[in-house]
């Protein structure tokens, strides 16, 4: 049983295009998502988009990258969307099992003292061959580009590299990412103290 949200929760947004630095923004973080046996995996902030060169980059480490500012998404616990990304096959597959994750399932994210808890709600499939599903995955509520966010989001990503091999399609980015991503989106149902 989660706890409802308490009042200590921002009260506005956190604004991608403000000159002021998130408070929780440059945070490390540690995620967990039992229904999959994930259990204090690193997320890293930095600032970019998903699945850029810089992500890669942490994420080839075994850990979640989380962009963060202008480009990017918010912290943990803040209004918007907090976007995590993290490897499935490779640097140890810390997402391999992602795909099972289901609606209802929990998402424990602990930084700065606080646990954060969001719900699954919803599985997206991203194509880094759209602009536009791109600016969906990325939009600071998920799938609506230019939507004023009122809530803390989170959207987890990994790759549908399996899924589109099978397929037979096997485009790869510079970055070797395949087209497809595999997104789950959260969102916010409670926090407490660490």
């Amino acid at each position: 049983m989660t706890a409802p949200v308490t009042s200590s929760a921002p009260a506005s947004p956190a604004s991608p295009a403000s000159s002021e630095p998130s408070p929780r923004a440059s945070v490390t973080a540690e995620m967990s998502i039992p229904s999959i046996g994930v259990d204090d995996l690193k997320v890293v902030p930095y600032e970019g988009t998903t699945d850029d060169r810089a992500g890669t980059r942490i994420q080839d480490r075994g850990v979640a990258a989380s962009p963060q500012g202008k480009r990017g998404g918010v912290g943990p616990g803040e209004i918007g969307n907090y976007l995590v990304t993290a490897h499935r096959l490779s640097a140890g597959g810390p997402l391999r099992a992602l795909p099972s994750v289901e609606k209802g399932d929990l998402v424990h994210v602990t930084a700065a003292g606080t646990v954060y808890t969001y719900t699954i709600v919803e599985t997206r499939t991203t194509s880094f061959r759209s602009a536009a599903s791109l600016a969906e995955q990325r939009a600071a509520v998920p799938g609506e580009p230019g939507e004023k966010p009122t809530r803390a989001m989170i959207t987890l990503s990994t790759c549908a590299t399996p899924e589109d091999d099978a397929a037979g399609n096997f485009w790869r980015d510079a970055q070797g990412n395949p087209e497809h991503r595999i997104d789950k989106i959260g969102v916010l149902t409670a926090e407490r103290p660490a």
